[in-house]
């Protein structure tokens, strides 16, 4: 009989046949109820695959439903693997973002590596799109990449399962629990001895799940008796575990089961404990439910053992859990923990403490909770200590406007006036300061009304010393939006004067953010000019704008200067700065899933204008924005690109059933330049679908709004599709526009004619990739596969699995030497064709 350890670990014959194809899958999925070993199992055949191939093994423990703390654990596991590129990632919320992290990715784990990213506790995880995104992750994953992922409930539906098809494979409990024969090999291998009356009992009892086996066992070997049948698993947990534990150990596992993971400095730092360390050793060599990490340094308790823990806790009393919180609360906030030091001070009652670390986080993570979660904690904060806190209140002004709380924010800001009233020892400096960025808030109600903005930036500018405290620089300034006059054109025959005011206003906005938005005004002046056809002072604008924003971080501003040059393109030849892959490759440094989704936007509209259906982005050509998370602000202007998609695939009577709601917003909105936009895209539809009298008349309704400040490029870009309205339009007094609109369109569609003469692909390889394409133009250049991934940013493994994919599709096949020699033939026979 082998010398009694209740914590040796056992993985059944059937188990380890269970888990031998998850090196061949991109997900397995590993679904039970708590208890059932599903962590050891995967942490068992990740030793296992560590002693066989040297992967890296990347794991991740989900703690809670807030996505942001998860991704704040995702970004750490990776970052103590060596890939510290997820640092400078937000938590994707959308199918843009997931898609973005998805290629990133790729490009950045090593081909000629095993890769396995374990995920425990799945289910904790309540966001739909967390499982949608890993579907779609699975989907795109080189064959090295293996995930892995351990929940209590299935996560997978049915559709997902059978999309991902042989890339999916899944364990269940079935695989998990234990049968006779394994439930008395484990007895055995545990040094325990069991007549079969008891093991048939123990099994019956079980149901050969783990834990209860475990505990069983763990009774048996304290009382010589198996427990009763009846049991209560929590009751029995910690009879077993917990009571019979001194007392500084019992207070040690009810304070420090409030962690997630925990360090011995920081068990030291909230028990004050100096033998921490001691408690550690002998709790972790007497059960199986207090693990230390492979990293060595952090621990975390199995969740039955939390519950039970969390239940001791209470009995503490008030005073010693306030305290114990408290004591959590410092820690995370001294480590920029803040929601959790938030939760943490939230449940001591200390709101002092949480109205500090809302100031320090400004809104960033604040936004990760619901606004109903925010207003309850406020509901309970007393106003006198809110008071205490004005920067705070600032923040949470912010906060209520983006959630559009808009009656809270103007109580927020009442509260801030009283604050300010009632401490008549604040400096002059400090009370501008607070009154300025409150004027600075408050200006976002009158967003789109640029004098009434004006007004009370240089309220703000004159009265602040510092930046805002509530403004992120760094962070997007056109909503989403990749045109800024779109945003700001508010009422016909205006746009001088809006030019003018924004002039006017934007050095004082500058000053009181340290530069956010920098150059919006003379991308404004650019597009402007644009409009009316003046190219040449459009280009200097649009060149004096990159040059203000070049290098200071305005990644936003920037592409909207790349749609802006992009439309310059097709109507000029202008000399684009960089190609469309450059530029994306360049965007993917930053990381941001917003930045991408502007992006995405531009060249829908440049490839829709183009006509080139096929580089038109995925998310626009399959009109998937109901998965795009669009700030209120932009979604006008991302619909009427759409808009333009639609008409570019012929989908005439979409853009008709869209455009009646889409005006009325647009109105609602003031947001005049993108209604011309839409009155356009209607009158073309129209004219499409052979209504003529229609088109017509919607179309002098475009002409007559755009006559007042003289733009003639959305007519001249849609010239396609108008040119037969056109020619028959009366528009009385506008006749020389109209001559103008007719001009230019002539030339545009000349342009357009031009381009797609040379971007024209041979008919033999109409069934690549847009990506794939661009490696064969390379590959015909005798370009080596390093020489390639140079130009594309890929790694050379990367290369070669594209070259593989297309000589699969081409059907070339034969000798490795000769299938290059084989493409090159073909592209020289499809061209003579």
């Amino acid at each position: 009989m082998p010398k009694q350890n209740l914590n040796t670990i056992y993985i059944s014959e059937r188990l380890r046949e269970s888990l031998k194809p998850v090196s061949g899958c991109a997900l397995t999925t590993v679904v039970a109820p708590m208890g059932y070993g599903k962590t050891t199992a995967i942490n068992w055949y990740l030793a296992e695959r560590a002693r066989e191939e040297k992967p890296c093994i990347i794991r991740v423990s989900v703690y809670s439903d807030n996505l942001a703390i998860f991704w704040k654990s995702v970004q750490d596991a990776f970052a103590r693997e060596g890939f510290g590129f997820l640092r400078e990632y937000t938590c994707p919320t959308d199918a843009a973002g997931g898609s973005l992290l998805a290629d990133d990715l790729c490009y950045e784990l090593d081909l000629d590596k095993g890769y396995y990213v374990f995920i425990d506790d799945f289910h904790l995880l309540r966001e739909k799109n967390v499982s949608d995104f890993i579907c779609r992750l699975a989907n795109r994953l080189p064959v090295n990449v293996h995930l892995i992922l351990a929940s209590r409930d299935r996560f997978l539906p049915d559709a997902q399962i059978l999309r991902l098809g042989g890339r999916v494979h899944q364990i269940g409990m079935e695989q998990l629990r234990l049968n006779s024969g394994e439930l008395s090999a484990y007895v055995h291998k545990c040094g325990t001895k069991l007549s079969a009356e008891q093991l048939e009992a123990l099994l019956y009892s079980s149901e050969g799940w783990f834990s209860a086996i475990y505990l069983n066992l763990r009774t048996f070997l304290e009382q010589a008796s198996l427990p009763d049948g009846n049991s209560d698993i929590y009751a029995m947990f910690t009879s077993a575990m917990i009571d019979p534990l001194p007392e500084k150990h019992r207070d040690f596992l009810a304070i420090m089961g409030l962690a997630d993971e925990f360090t011995v400095e920081m068990a030291q730092f909230i028990t004050g404990d100096s033998e921490v360390r001691e408690i550690l050793t002998a709790l972790t060599g007497q059960n199986a439910f207090v693990k230390r990490l492979p990293d060595g340094k952090t621990y975390r308790f199995h969740h039955m053992m939390k519950e039970c823990a969390r239940k001791v806790f209470v009995l503490l009393g008030e005073k010693r859990q306030s305290f114990y919180l408290g004591r959590y609360g410092m820690w995370y906030e001294e480590h920029q923990q803040y929601l959790h030091a938030m939760n943490a001070y939230q449940q001591a009652a200390d709101y002092n403490g949480l109205l500090r670390v809302v100031q320090k986080d400004a809104g960033i993570l604040l936004s990760s909770l619901s606004p109903d979660a925010v207003l309850e904690i406020l509901g309970k904060c007393p106003t006198s200590i809110l008071k205490e806190h004005p920067l705070s209140i600032l923040v949470l002004m912010r906060s209520m406007f983006n959630w559009h709380r808009i009656p809270k924010m103007l109580e927020l800001k009442e509260l801030l006036m009283e604050a300010i009233g009632e401490h008549p020892e604040l400096s002059p400096m400090e009370r501008g300061n607070l009154l300025g960025e409150c004027d600075l808030i408050m200006s976002f109600l009158c967003y789109n009304d640029i004098s009434a903005m004006s007004r009370l930036h240089r309220s703000a500018s004159s009265q602040m010393s510092r930046p805002a405290i509530s403004i992120n620089r760094r962070g997007g300034w056109t909503f989403g939006s990749p045109s800024v006059l779109m945003m700001f054109h508010r009422k016909p025959g205006m746009l001088k004067d809006e030019l003018a005011q924004m002039e006017e206003c934007m050095p004082h906005y500058y000053k009181i953010t340290d530069g956010h938005g920098q150059g919006a005004e003379r991308i404004m002046a650019a597009e402007a000019a644009f409009m009316q056809g003046r190219f040449q002072d459009a280009v200097i604008e649009l060149e004096t704008a990159y040059a203000q924003i070049e290098g200071n971080g305005q990644e936003n501003m920037g592409l909207c200067c790349d749609f802006l040059a992009q439309r310059l393109f097709l109507c000029t030849g202008m000399e684009l700065r960089y190609t469309f892959e450059e530029r994306y490759r360049t965007l993917l440094l930053h990381h941001n899933a917003a930045w991408i989704n502007i992006w995405n936007a531009a060249c829908a509209y440049y490839y829709a204008l183009q006509g080139c259906q096929a580089k038109i982005p995925e998310i626009f050509s399959a009109h998937q924005l109901s998965s795009v998370h669009i700030l209120a602000p932009g979604r006008p202007m991302i619909e009427m690109i759409e808009n333009q998609v639609y008409l570019a695939q012929g989908a005439y009577a979409k853009v008709l059933g869209r455009s009646k709601g889409q005006l009325a917003v647009c109105e609602s909105m003031h947001y005049e330049l993108v209604r011309i936009h839409l009155l356009i895209q209607t009158a073309a539809a129209y004219g499409m679908l052979g209504k003529h009298n229609e088109g017509q008349t919607i179309l002098q309704q475009a002409i007559q709004e755009a006559a007042a400040d003289d733009l003639l490029l959305p007519f001249a870009e849609n010239y396609s599709y108008l040119k037969p309205l056109l020619e028959s339009c009366t528009v009385g007094r506008n006749s020389e526009l109209l001559h103008h609109i007719i001009q230019l369109g002539q030339d545009y569609e000349m342009r357009l004619q031009k381009l797609n003469v040379e971007n024209t692909r041979p008919a033999i390889l109409a069934s690549l990739t847009e990506r794939e394409h661009e490696i064969v133009l390379l590959l015909r250049q005798r370009l080596s596969n390093r020489e390639i991934g140079e130009k594309l940013y890929l790694s050379e493994g990367s290369v070669k699995q594209y070259v593989n994919q297309i000589y699969s599709k081409l059907q070339i096949g034969g000798d490795t030497r000769t299938k290059r020699k084989q493409l090159l033939e073909l592209l020289e026979s499809g061209n003579n064709q």
